[in-house]
């Protein structure tokens, strides 16, 4: 169906019994996000929040809050977009079946952006302090955009098709921002809005900007998704909502006209503001960082208009919903793009960039032991192109070795990593390199290590769930509890600057006596805060283990060696997956906002 508009989908959605209003006043200070927590968790409707204290704006939240959900917003388009990108990839796909490609060239030369007069978004202005002031976490540093489609193009540049759309966190009030006049945007110097800023740095030019929020579905989910080679997130967009993007151009400014709002401005090239803190989807504060501040010049909006908003926080939560469709559209690119690599997973329960598994193809020399070497540099490749460069953890295996290998089916696929791994050979670490700036695990802001876990060949372990005859740990550790066959919890000490990796050798070293049945039984241990917590779920080992870190430095082993600058270990790989001084805090509820929305919630019957 063809959205013309965010209340279009709301209605549609409300019709089928996949929307709830919420009638009575609430808060967007942390009691709004509660809720909408809440109702993610238990998979529960989409909600249209009516009244919104401080604002005369409705706001929605949790329309991709199920796969099932986004499944139906996008129903009658999903398959053809599907069938484009399947074209794109490989064009010989045509002769093969022409009936299933017949529309395909039609669908994309239809979703080309559209030039109107007509834009119902300019109806009203209004001000930054109206807007609905979503606040998600305690210590967030003000109101923030989460659903935000920014637009810039490069200077002296007018083509659309050279804008970019990207999603890019708004802080709307707080810390040092001029209420009403200033707001701030996160963003790195790499990404498509800061490599036009830095092309505005050597021009006389204002670098202007405009900032949409709601709209057709289709637009948000452009925003977000990364683009194939030479396609437009606009022309994405109308493919995906069946509907042309609209646009206009107004006071120097190209502007959505279909959103539900839009923020002009210029970005001023030198001023900084501190921006955030902000609770990020790695289930952790990103803590406050200078970044490009925004001088507003009009606030518009649609006379029906809807504030639209998710929450982000540990994963999964509503945002999980774009990997989904990522996964849905692109799989067929994924060998154009990386030759030679069948399947990727950027697992989401770990925070998407700390931990991505792939399946690769292994070719060299097929009369010899099979071992990783192709696929060292298909994963070379993975860690240098696109959004795979955040990848902090690449486990990597070939294909070949187990036909039922899926990067879905992540018991599945530890298994079989550990199975097979030598851990004197196949680790392959990356230091003093740059990760995500929302990663606080490694050795600075934006620093830090990677690694890549590469296994190719036959089986060298059976993995057990029991500990070895006589097995006793150091002073101060204990609660060991296996996560799954191989993979062993230890509760221990507390990380301190003074002793904590200290604990760490001291645990490694008297563990040599165990050296020979970790490595047949038992290859990954990890040290951690709660052994009982982490072993608990598959999604508590993944962001327990993966986002607490940093692989340089956390990566231990029992009777490990260096060769050559190369590292490795013969008794088993210890993972120092505890909380550390300079990791950034967790995200936690206010109790007192708790309390509240448990008294809404049952007196609204969610």
């Amino acid at each position: 169906m063809s959205y013309p508009s965010l209340k279009a989908c709301v209605l549609d959605l409300e019709k089928h019994g996949h929307l709830r209003r919420i009638s009575v006043e609430t808060d967007p200070n942390l009691e709004m996000a509660e809720i909408h927590r809440r109702v993610y968790e238990a998979q529960g409707p989409a909600l249209l929040f009516e009244r919104v204290k401080g604002s005369p704006f409705p706001a929605v939240s949790n329309l991709y809050g199920t796969t099932e959900r986004t499944a139906f917003i996008f129903r009658k388009t999903l398959d053809k977009v599907r069938r484009v990108i399947e074209l794109k990839a490989d064009s010989m796909r045509f002769l093969k079946n022409p009936m299933r490609y017949l529309g395909a060239p039609f669908t994309a030369l239809t979703a080309l952006p559209r030039k109107s007069w007509s834009a119902p978004v300019l109806y009203g202005k209004t001000t930054i302090d109206q807007l609905p002031q979503i606040k998600s976490w305690p210590a967030d540093g003000g109101a923030f955009i989460t659903l935000p489609q920014v637009l810039t193009l490069p200077p002296k540049d007018t083509d659309i098709m050279h804008s970019n759309l990207g999603m890019y966190r708004i802080q709307l009030s707080g810390n040092q921002y001029v209420p009403n006049q200033e707001i701030g945007l996160h963003y790195q110097l790499h990404r498509g809005i800061g490599i036009h800023h830095t092309q505005y740095n050597s021009t006389g030019e204002p670098f202007r900007c405009a900032i949409f929020v709601g709209g057709p579905p289709s637009h948000a989910f452009a925003a977000i998704l990364p683009m194939p080679e030479g396609m437009s997130e606009l022309t994405f967009a109308g493919m995906l909502g069946g509907r042309r993007f609209r646009y206009r151009r107004e006071n120097g400014h190209v502007i959505s006209c279909d959103a539900d709002f839009v923020i002009t401005g210029t970005i001023s090239k030198t001023k900084k503001k501190p921006e955030g803190p902000f609770g990020d989807h790695l289930g952790y504060y990103s803590l406050a960082h200078d970044f490009p501040v925004m001088e507003v010049e009009n606030v518009y909006h649609r006379k029906d208009a809807i504030w639209h908003f998710t929450v982000v926080g540990r994963p999964p939560q509503e945002d999980s919903s774009f990997g989904w469709l990522i996964h849905e559209m692109v799989v067929p690119l994924t060998s154009q793009e990386f030759p030679g690599i069948r399947e990727i997973h950027a697992v989401d329960a770990s925070g998407v960039h700390p931990l991505l598994l792939a399946i690769g193809s292994e070719r060299y020399m097929p009369f010899r032991e099979r071992k990783p070497e192709e696929i060292l540099t298909q994963a070379n490749h993975l860690l240098g192109k696109g959004q795979t460069t955040l990848a902090k953890f690449l486990l990597i295996a070939a294909d070949g070795d187990d036909p039922k290998l899926d990067t879905h089916d992540i018991p599945h696929f530890f298994n079989h990593m550990l199975e097979r791994i030598d851990l004197s050979r196949d680790l392959h670490f990356q230091t003093r390199t740059t990760i995500d700036t929302l990663d606080y695990s490694g050795s600075g802001w934006n620093e830090g290590s990677k690694v890549v876990i590469a296994c190719c060949g036959a089986k060298r372990r059976e993995l057990r769930t029991e500990l070895p005859t006589g097995f006793s740990l150091p002073q101060g550790f204990s609660n060991p509890t296996f996560v799954q066959p191989g993979i062993l919890a230890i509760q221990s000490p507390r990380f301190e600057r003074a002793t904590g990796y200290a604990d760490t050798q001291r645990f490694t070293k008297e563990m040599e006596r165990f050296g020979g049945y970790f490595e047949k039984h038992v290859p990954l241990i990890l040290l951690v805060d709660d052994a009982a917590f982490t072993a608990a779920t598959l999604n508590n080992f993944l962001w327990v283990a993966f986002t607490r870190v940093n692989p340089s430095h956390d990566l231990h082993g029992i009777l490990a060696f260096f060769e050559n600058k190369h590292w490795g270990c013969r008794g088993g790989l210890v993972m120092d997956a505890r909380r550390k001084p300079h990791h950034a805090p967790e995200l936690v509820p206010d109790p007192q906002v708790s309390e509240r929305v448990d008294r809404l919630m049952e007196e609204l019957g969610l």
